[in-house]
């Protein structure tokens, strides 16, 4: 296959990376670990811990979890925020031969329990602040061992003052209990008296499960191994070195982290990214409150910065954002959902760093396309392939289409799963005979390696860079005994980019837009819910009695 793309690449990108320099992701945080000791590597609400802290916790909750009697590949859940328990978490878990399941902390008991029981973790370290939806969710999992944190538990005298606030004044923490829980700091105690057993930890040992709903809106583990978080990374860092590299020098990279950790965009463009170079994350628990954040990145000169479009439009309308200082600003990277024009070029009019689209997906760890670092506009495109990477148009019957013409983007690298967890079927839907990953997007490819994508093959809609799938919201909507027929789509939406619109046909003619969203927030995450209901006598169907979304979608647009 022609690398057309490869003529384009900025000077000193090279065209392929060797993620075969570490076995394994402890090999290279063990490596961080010798040569940054005592350099700070996280900062949140105003305290850091360094390279040195993180590694002595990690190996003290690691040798902690070895002690209940967890086997080598076992997984771990964790579900938290962004507070300073999660990498440590993260560490401890790989350094103890253990797979990381990612869950987001806003997960209802019936989400949480489909991913608990899917991945058969046999432990989760949660925040209190979500413990009783665990309370509620383990009975029928196999969880065995509890950890439960609290916001203040790393952050020394401060964290009496930020607990009593979060659990007294700002009523933070539902009430819950869970026989046998261990408190994270009790945990770290008795880890330091015991040794870590270092297991052999090899390239093609999984080391995230990362849930997603694919292309049928079954939620399900992206399979990600080692090598395939070691190469996205690696992928990454050679793609972002002529922006870093510009003056001025400095002295260790800052990263922001508003992305949460539980998201594969940040555990590989911020997390990883940093602790190879020996840089700092800042933290951000809460993205959402815009005040807040803003009031964190006045405290420091950021050097790196990946979002996703919505964060990017929120900070350039929230007050006191220009005071910022962006002197030292050198990467902007929008990724997760797209990245609109109007806020590219602002935010380049107000910070001076170019902000550059990229494009992935859980499945592909997740970097598959971003624009050059050297740019200096928005392109409108999804950029080149990364190093090591091959993007292929093709059409229905997986056979390559012509240069400019629309197909499905398919995609070939070291970053991309091996497949889905124990779901041999939904992997053999999504790879071809010749091992390249089927993204369900159509793209056009022009002739210099640019990739545009335009449309959605598949029918998931994009919430504020979540993934949001309508199976499930309408398997939920349909649960209401008011409710006879219902689909979902998604719709255009300033604030978020897409919001999910739920059409129903009634059979309580009493029922009412507000018990549809009240029910549907008993079991559904927040952005999931519906923010549109539109109540119709009939849905169109193919004559095989299929609710089509299509013609919905395609009403939508007509009207608009």
């Amino acid at each position: 296959m022609d690398r057309i793309w490869l003529s384009q690449y900025p000077a000193g990108v090279p065209a392929d990376i060797d993620a075969s320099q570490y076995a394994s992701l402890v090999a290279l945080l063990e490596e961080s670990f010798a040569k940054f000791r005592d350099r700070k590597a996280f900062i949140c609400m105003g305290k850091a811990i360094t390279y040195r802290e993180i590694d002595e916790m990690s190996l003290a909750l690691g040798a902690w979890l070895q002690g209940r009697g967890l086997k080598k590949g076992a997984r771990v859940a964790l579900m938290m925020p962004n507070v300073l328990q999660y990498p440590v978490s993260t560490v401890a878990v790989l350094r103890a031969g253990y797979a990381v399941v990612n869950v987001n902390p806003l997960y209802t008991p019936h989400e949480l329990e489909h991913q608990l029981k899917d991945s058969g973790a046999e432990a989760i370290i949660v925040l209190e602040n979500f413990a009783s939806t665990v309370q509620q969710a383990i009975g029928k999992t196999n969880i065995r061992h509890v950890i439960v944190g609290s916001m203040g538990d790393l952050l020394g005298f401060k964290g009496l003052i930020v607990n009593f606030v979060v659990r007294h004044v700002r009523k933070m923490v539902p009430p819950s209990s869970i026989p046998g829980a261990v408190k994270f700091n009790d945990a770290l105690a008795a880890g330091r008296g015991m040794t870590l057993a270092r297991p052999n930890l090899a390239p093609d040992d999984v080391a995230f499960l990362q849930y997603t709903g694919g292309t049928t809106g079954v939620a399900k583990g992206a399979t990600l191994l080692h090598r395939n978080i070691l190469a996205n990374m690696l992928q990454n860092d050679a793609w972002l070195q002529p922006a870093l590299r510009k003056p001025p020098v400095v002295d260790q990279l800052f990263v922001v982290c508003a992305l949460p950790l539980y998201h594969v965009f940040a555990l590989t463009a911020c997390f990883m990214l940093a602790m190879r170079a020996g840089g700092v994350n800042l933290l951000i628990p809460n993205p959402r409150d815009m005040p807040g954040l803003v009031k964190e990145l006045m405290k420091y000169q950021i050097n790196c910065f990946p979002a996703v479009n919505t964060l990017y439009n929120g900070l350039l309308n929230a007050r006191g954002f220009d005071k910022v200082d962006f002197s030292k600003l050198k990467a902007s990277v929008g990724g997760g959902m797209a990245v609109q024009k109007a806020v590219a070029e602002k935010w380049l009019r107000v910070t001076g760093c170019p902000l550059l689209e990229g494009y992935g997906l859980s499945e592909t760890s997740p970097t598959l396309t971003c624009n050059p670092a050297d740019t200096g506009k928005f392109s409108g495109s999804i950029g080149l392939p990364m190093p090591s990477t091959y993007i292929s148009i093709r059409d229905d019957d997986g056979r390559e289409v012509p240069l400019g013409e629309a197909g499905e983007i398919c995609a070939k690298g070291p970053q991309v799963m091996p497949g889905y967890w124990n779901r041999p079927d939904e992997t053999a839907k999504v790879m071809t005979a010749d091992g390249f990953f089927r993204t369900g997007d159509i793209g056009v490819m022009s002739a210099d390696g640019y990739t545009r994508i335009v449309d959605r093959k598949k029918d998931m809609i994009l919430v504020s860079g979540f993934n949001v799938y309508p199976n499930e919201i309408e398997d939920v909507i349909a649960s209401h005994p008011g409710v006879l027929e219902c689909a979902v789509i998604g719709v255009k939406d300033r604030k978020s980019g897409e919001a999910v619109k739920a059409f129903v046909v009634r059979k309580d003619p009493t029922l009412t837009r507000a018990d549809i969203i009240k029910f549907a927030h008993t079991q559904l995450t927040g952005y999931k819910v519906p923010r549109q209901i539109e109540f119709r006598d009939s849905l169109p169907k193919t004559n095989v009695g299929k609710i089509l979304r299509r013609e919905l979608r395609d009403e939508k647009k007509a009207a608009a």
